[in-house]
């Protein structure tokens, strides 16, 4: 059989439309409003209603705008909402430009290091252009905040405000990326000059001061010192003078990310329950903590996530926010587009073929702050997004159960809501997963 499509394909293919039932009056809401809109389902005021049986209360939502910091984002979230108590400021916000700085800068090393790593390997070859493919970009995993807070510490965004280029990371993306990659150059041509380790080493040393310059001029340069000086929501004044980024965290903050377990669930090929994962290319922090997930069946994820909420604690969580979502509405529900229905294909996939066919993707993280749970059971989720004010509830989303089980795959929990199996599991051996693993 012929590889080409033949006209006789094209003419039998032009008949089966014409028999599809209202074929005519489907192709045109489609061409003048889009796919989504005309296969956007109508939805219930209980979808809509921002109301849950255990909810924390939590403040104004953080706008990471034109930026991929989502995961900072949702990290410092669930930190301000333990914390804020403590300054008697309800929406106390900590500076995310400030880690970013730090990101980028040890995304940087991590990059060169790898190109040292794989100095003699040609190119073309798979690893090698996995890191020059992402060299150095805004993205990133609940660890690796994690890993930057514990070694930098954080500061309140008073002190080290967003910037254009914190806001709008675009145009800085790109200009890390080529300084990186021409760095890249510089590196193996030297080493095909003879150079050895050591000198490779010093030569990224050198090559991480152009770095920091770029960040300096982008971000500004984080201050190594600084005062703390805020109101409270009852109008009163505070100083606390003499600060450093590391003892504002210890003093204030004092949070134990040991304490804290990543949980997966996919039935994925190759990814078996009660296993844990690592996944080294997206250790960003040299010496920091690891990317270690747990896999458990959904019912596991779901009721820790559940007992963190009821414990009085908001839950980190990644998400793919882009599949059957309404943005302006806030809203979050499975097949909340029946694009089956309007094609007239079954388009569904179980969450591990999704997985295995790059279909599915941790594409943002955002935060559970509040459960509906009629008979024990959960019926929907309020979730804490990181987009400004302007969608959904206040910048509030609801997601009901159904997206939950389709489309949140990651949950950071406290080791206490933790049953005993998935501590077990963290004694084991984990399986390390390739840079392109689907799960990255």
């Amino acid at each position: 059989m012929s590889k080409a499509i033949s006209w006789q394909q094209v003419q039998q293919y032009q008949q089966e439309l014409q028999q599809q039932p209202g074929h005519a009056a489907l192709a045109r809401a489609v061409q003048n409003v889009g796919i989504k809109a005309a296969s956007r389902q109508q939805l219930g005021q209980a979808a809509f209603a921002p109301v849950f049986s255990d909810e924390i209360p939590t403040g104004v939502v953080t706008n990471q705008k034109h930026s991929g910091r989502c995961w900072m984002f949702a990290e410092l979230n669930t930190m301000r909402h333990a914390v804020s108590g403590k300054f008697g400021v309800k929406n106390l916000e900590f500076s995310q430009a400030f880690l970013a700085f730090y990101d980028r800068l040890e995304k940087s090393n991590q990059f060169l290091n790898q190109m040292i790593a794989n100095v003699a390997a040609p190119i073309g070859s798979r690893k090698l252009d996995w890191y020059l493919t992402w060299a150095n970009g805004d993205g990133g995993q609940y660890e690796n905040a994690a890993s930057l807070i514990a070694k930098y510490g954080v500061i309140p965004k008073s002190v080290m405000p967003e910037t254009y280029n914190s806001d709008n990371t675009t145009e800085l993306n790109a200009t890390l990326n080529l300084k990186l990659r021409q760095d890249a150059v510089a590196l193996r041509q030297a080493y095909a000059s003879g150079a050895t380790p050591d000198q490779l080493a010093a030569q990224r040393v050198q090559q991480l001061s152009t770095i920091y310059r770029i960040l300096a001029y982008a971000y500004g340069e984080p201050p190594r010192q600084f005062d703390f000086e805020y109101m409270d929501d009852q109008h009163q004044y505070h100083r606390v003078p003499g600060l450093t980024p590391r003892s504002f965290f210890d003093q204030f903050l004092g949070w134990d990310f040991d304490q804290y377990v990543m949980l997966i669930s996919t039935n994925a090929t190759g990814k078996e329950y009660w296993h844990s994962y690592t996944l080294p290319s997206q250790d960003h922090v040299e010496g920091g903590r690891r990317i270690l997930w747990v896999n458990v069946p959904e019912a596991v994820l779901e009721q820790a996530a559940i007992q963190q909420i009821q414990g009085g604690e908001t839950v980190w969580f990644g998400n793919d926010v882009l599949a059957d979502s309404d943005r302006q509405s806030g809203t979050l529900v499975g097949d909340l587009y029946a694009q089956s229905e309007l094609f007239g294909v079954d388009l569904h996939m179980d969450v591990g073929t999704r997985f295995d066919t790059h279909q599915a993707e941790v594409s943002h993280a955002m935060v559970l702050t509040g459960v509906d749970l009629v008979k024990g059971a959960p019926t929907k989720w309020k979730v804490e997004n990181s987009w400004g004010s302007a969608n959904g509830h206040d910048g509030y989303f609801v997601a009901d159960e159904r997206w939950f089980q389709d489309y949140a795959y990651s949950v950071a929990i406290n080791r206490q809501y933790l049953p005993q199996r998935v501590l077990d599991v963290l004694d084991q051996a984990p399986t390390t997963l390739a840079p392109w693993d689907p799960l990255a």
